[in-house]
């Protein structure tokens, strides 16, 4: 589908986690790339990428659509990925309004295909454990907490405008990804690298579904060649609890694994408290309570939907928890 002559593509979230992935493959398959970031954003994650940068809001419809002017392709992944914040309606501004705005000026700029990264949050999981393909979407009233309720709105936002105003989208709904770059760190590499410094002594019962962060960016670009218009490709990888992916790290780092099994309901005081004391300092607690409420189910996940159709392929997750840690280790998180 994509004639990879000098095209120019947009990556907005380039100097994000999954964002900076999608904008490095589009450099190697040799697409002409500009990104968007905004003018506080860290760029780290650009430092090594020949790319032009259009400083910007994804909130803003007019910067939006001076930075999609001329453009062939859209990677619409920014999204503010966060559990928690001082102000909730931030992340939904983000999320939503962000991803509207951005979508009217691509449709008003004629941008021909666009990719929109929404999340496995708008699916519904269970405590079963079963792995949840696309046909099981979550409505906003479902949804657990404002992040979780963001996405569902937005990718319902782009589902109507694919609809009603033929927006030339395509939708990916990652899992967890894990790897190199996670700068801020996401919830997930937190726990990385919370659990390779011997910080988390034990777990509570669920499990996640993870990925290769690389692997989830060229599925992007296989969404962008063989994806069908208004459909969810799940990009997910293995299913594991999260008791495993802990010792999974502790056998990387040279620690002992924890084997404490904790209830969530005495957590949820201890989590009340980070978050009243992060109120104070601004900082994202480590515990949350919508984060304890999400651990009630077993996120998993089953991508067979885009291995059928788009030919995604997935490496064995402990290639990318290899890769974080690496990473982490490399950028100085993992001082202890």
């Amino acid at each position: 589908m994509a004639d990879q002559t000098r095209d120019l593509v947009l990556v907005t979230g380039a100097s994000g986690f999954v964002g900076s992935a999608v904008a490095r493959i589009a450099q190697q398959k040799g697409y002409a790339v500009r990104v968007l970031v905004r003018a506080t954003s860290p760029r780290k994650n650009l430092e090594d990428l020949d790319a032009e940068v259009a400083v910007g809001d994804m909130r803003d419809e007019a910067s939006m659509r001076t930075a999609l002017r001329g453009v062939r392709y859209l990677f619409h992944v920014a999204a503010d990925y966060r559990l928690w914040a001082p102000d909730p309606a931030e992340i939904e501004r983000a999320n939503l309004e962000g991803t509207e705005a951005t979508m009217r000026a691509a449709l008003a700029e004629g941008v021909e295909r666009i990719v929109y990264t929404s999340s496995v949050a708008t699916l519904k999981v269970t405590s079963a454990g079963h792995s949840v393909d696309e046909t099981a979407p979550l409505t906003a009233e479902q949804a657990i907490g404002v992040y979780k309720r963001s996405k569902v709105l937005a990718e319902r936002a782009v589902e109507r405008m694919i609809a009603n105003d033929r927006l030339p989208a395509v939708i990916v709904n990652p899992s967890t990804p894990i790897g190199p770059r996670d700068v801020r760190p996401t919830p997930t590499g937190r726990i990385i690298v919370e659990a390779a410094l011997g910080k988390i002594p034990a777990f509570v019962d669920t499990g996640l579904n993870l990925v290769h962060v690389d692997d989830v960016a060229a599925g992007h670009f296989l969404a962008l060649d063989h994806g069908r218009i208004g459909e969810r490709y799940i990009l997910g990888g293995e299913n594991l609890p999260l008791q495993q992916m802990l010792a999974d790290i502790a056998a990387l780092t040279g620690r002992k694994a924890p084997t404490i099994s904790l209830p969530r309901w005495p957590l949820y005081p201890l989590a009340l408290g980070a978050e009243a004391v992060a109120k104070i300092t601004k900082r994202e607690p480590f515990v949350t309570v919508d984060g304890l409420k999400m651990a009630k189910n077993k996120m998993y996940f089953t991508s067979a939907k885009a291995e059928r159709e788009l030919g995604y392929r997935a490496r064995p997750y402990r290639e990318g928890l290899s890769d974080a840690l690496d990473w982490f280790r490399q950028a100085g998180y993992l001082k202890a």
